[in-house]
C-alpha cells in the first residue's frame, strides 16, 4: 500500500471522483491513478464504479489500482475485470487476484471456476492458491481434471498450498499427466510430503521424457531429504542433459550422499564448467575424506569459479 496522498497535491477527493465522469479518457485514467495511490478503503466504491468505463485504458488502470488494496471489495472488482474482453485488462486483473490475501475473497473467486474461459478458470485458481481456503480443496481437485493444462497446473498449486496428506494420491497421479508442464508442477508440489510414496513418484520422474521434468524431479528429491533416493539420483548423473546433472549434483550434496562420491568425482572432468563447479560443491557439502584426491587433481581447473569452489570443498575436508 502506498503512503502517497495525492489529495495533498491534487485537491479534494470529491473533485477527483468527479473527474471519473470526464469525457476525456486520459483525465479519467489519471483520476483512477490518483484514487488508487491513496490506498484508502473509502475510494474502493468509486473504483468499482469505474470498472464499466468504455475505455480499455481506463479499465486497465482500474485493475492496476485494485492492486493497492487487499480486501474483499477489491477482489470483487478484480473478479469482474478478469472476465474483460480486453486481454491486457484481464491479465492485469489476474495478477491482482493473485496478490489478494484476504481469505474472505475466496467465496467471490470460486464461482469463476465454472467460467467457459480457461484463462479465467486458471486465473481463479491462481487467486485461490495463496488464500489457502479449505473450501477450495474440492473444486481444485476437480479442476485437476480440466481439459486445459494451464488450469490443471494452477489447480495443483491450490492443492499443494494446503499441504494435506490426503491429497497425496491426486498429486501423485498428476505426475503422469500428458502435459509436461503439469507434470513439472505436480512433482514440485510433492516436495512438501514426507511419505515414501511421494519420494517414489518423484524418483520415477527422473525417467521422464522431458529433461525439464527430470530436472525438477532432482530438485524435489533434494528437498524431500530421503536417503532412499540417493541411488536413483546417482544413476541420473549420466543424464544426457547437463542441466539435469546439475540438479542431481545439488540434490546429492544436500543429502550428504557419501555413496555417490565416486560418481560425483567423475563429473569434475565434465566439459561444462557449471557441472564441474556443482560437482565440487557437492563434494564439499558431503565432506568425505575419499574425495580429497579428486578435488586436489582439479585444483588447477581452467575456470576460476571451479577453482574457487574446489578450494572451498578442500577447506571443508579440513
Amino acid at each position: 500500500m502506498s503512503n502517497f496522498d495525492p489529495f495533498e497535491e491534487f485537491g479534494d477527493i470529491d473533485e477527483t471522483v468527479e473527474r471519473l465522469n470526464d469525457t476525456d479518457s486520459r483525465v479519467r485514467q489519471l483520476a483512477v491513478i490518483d484514487l488508487g495511490a491513496t490506498g484508502w478503503p473509502e475510494v474502493l466504491p468509486h473504483l468499482v464504479a469505474a470498472i464499466d468505463d468504455p475505455s480499455e485504458v481506463v479499465r486497465l488502470q482500474v485493475a492496476l489500482a485494485f492492486a493497492e488494496f487487499d480486501s474483499k471489495e477489491a477482489a470483487r472488482g478484480l473478479v469482474k475485470l478478469v472476465r474483460d474482453e480486453n486481454e491486457p485488462v484481464a491479465k492485469a486483473a489476474a495478477d491482482g487476484l493473485a496478490e489478494i490475501k484476504d481469505p474472505t475473497a475466496a467465496e467471490l473467486i470460486r464461482p469463476l471456476l465454472e467460467h467457459k474461459s480457461a484463462f479465467v478458470r486458471a486465473a481463479a485458481l491462481r487467486g485461490l492458491r495463496g488464500l489457502r481456503s479449505p473450501a477450495s480443496l474440492a473444486p481444485a481437485l476437480a479442476a485437476m481434471r480440466d481439459e486445459n493444462p494451464d488450469v490443471r497446473a494452477q489447480a495443483i498449486g491450490v492443492v499443494a498450498y494446503l499441504k494435506l496428506e490426503e491429497t497425496l494420491p491426486s498429486l501423485i497421479a498428476a505426475t503422469l499427466d500428458l502435459d509436461a508442464g503439469v507434470r513439472t508442477v505436480a512433482i514440485s508440489a510433492l516436495s512438501f510430503s514426507s511419505q515414501p510414496a511421494a519420494a517414489a513418484a518423484v524418483a520415477a520422474a527422473l525417467g521422464d521424457d522431458s529433461w525439464q521434468v527430470r530436472a525438477v524431479a532432482a530438485d524435489s528429491l533434494g528437498q524431500l531429504g530421503q536417503a532412499a533416493v540417493i541411488h536413483v539420483l546417482t544413476a541420473a548423473l549420466d543424464d544426457e542433459y547437463w542441466q539435469v546433472q546439475l540438479r542431481c549434483l545439488n540434490a546429492l550434496g544436500k543429502l550428504r550422499a557419501h555413496a555417490a562420491v565416486p560418481a560425483i568425482s567423475e563429473l569434475l572432468r565434465s566439459e561444462i564448467a557449471a557441472v564441474r563447479k556443482e560437482a565440487a560443491a557437492a563434494l564439499g557439502e558431503i565432506a568425505a575424506p575419499a574425495s580429497r584426491d579428486a578435488l586436489m587433481n582439479h585444483s588447477g581447473d581452467a575456470d576460476p569459479d571451479v577453482r574457487k569452489t574446489v578450494r572451498w570443498a578442500l577447506a571443508r575436508l579440513g
